[in-house]
């Protein structure tokens, strides 16, 4: 997900994306735990993902 695309997101689709890939990189984890995870490189992806949003959320509550 791009940082322009996170931009364009109201606060509550925000909080929703952050909760899908926190759902997710917890099943990531899950699956790396049991040697079932073949793309690794995606549990790098998805904390980026969050630090994105989380930094968007943020933002959002400085400037109001």
């Amino acid at each position: 997900m791009k940082a322009a695309e996170i931009r364009e997101l109201s606060a509550d689709d925000l909080q929703a994306k952050l909760k899908d890939a926190r759902a997710e990189l917890f099943n990531l984890r899950f699956q790396m735990a049991t040697g079932q995870l073949d793309n690794t490189a995606r549990v790098k992806q998805v904390k980026k993902d969050i630090a994105r949003l989380l930094t968007e959320i943020r933002a959002r509550e400085l400037s109001a």
